[in-house]
C-alpha cells in the first residue's frame, strides 16, 4: 500500500501551470512539523514536494496560498529525468489525490480574500483530519452517549486520553 497523509503549510503561493498537452498541474511544498522538539526545545519541520493534477490543482491554486493550513492524501512516487546539463536527477513527491481545508477562512493567515469565506468553502468530508482537537464535549467524538457520560466539568469520562 503507498499512502501518505499530512497536514502542514504551504511554502509559497501555489501556481497552475499546464503540461504541453494542456493538462493543468500545481507544485508545491508543505512543511510538515515534527512530532518532537530538538535538543534546544525547537521544533523542527519536514519539506516535502508535492504535485497536484487536473481539478485538485486547480482547487489548490485557486483557494490556498503561503501560510495556509492544508491536508493532502496521496502516494508516493520517484522519478527522474536529465538536467539541462545531461545530469541524472531524482525527484521524490506526494501525487495529490485529495486536498483538505484544515482551518477556517478567518483563522488563516496571509492575504485577505484569497480564501473562500466559511459558508462558501466545501465542508471536510467525515473523518477528515481536524485543525485541532475538540474543547468542548460534542456527539462526534462519542454520538452514541448521552449527558450522563460526562463529568461536571463537560470532559468525557474515559479510560484514555485523546
Amino acid at each position: 500500500m503507498n499512502k501518505v497523509v499530512l497536514v502542514g503549510r504551504l511554502t509559497k503561493d501555489p501556481e497552475i501551470k499546464n503540461t504541453s498537452s494542456q493538462v493543468q498541474f500545481c507544485n508545491f511544498t508543505v512543511a510538515v512539523d515534527r512530532r518532537f522538539k530538538d535538543q534546544n526545545g525547537q521544533r523542527q519541520a519536514d519539506f516535502i514536494n508535492c504535485v497536484a493534477w487536473r481539478q485538485t490543482a486547480s482547487f489548490i491554486s485557486s483557494y490556498f496560498h503561503k501560510g495556509s493550513k492544508i491536508g493532502v492524501v496521496g502516494s508516493l512516487q520517484s522519478r527522474s529525468f536529465d538536467d539541462q546539463n545531461g545530469q541524472k536527477r531524482y525527484v521524490t513527491e506526494v501525487v495529490v489525490d485529495e486536498a483538505e481545508f484544515v482551518e477556517s477562512s478567518a483563522s488563516s493567515t496571509g492575504r485577505q480574500g484569497s480564501a473562500p469565506a466559511a459558508s462558501s468553502a466545501p465542508a471536510p468530508a467525515a473523518g477528515s483530519v481536524a485543525a485541532s482537537a475538540p474543547t468542548a464535549p460534542s456527539t462526534a467524538i462519542a454520538p452514541d452517549l448521552d449527558d450522563a457520560a460526562f463529568d461536571a466539568d463537560g470532559s468525557l469520562d474515559l479510560p484514555f486520553e485523546f
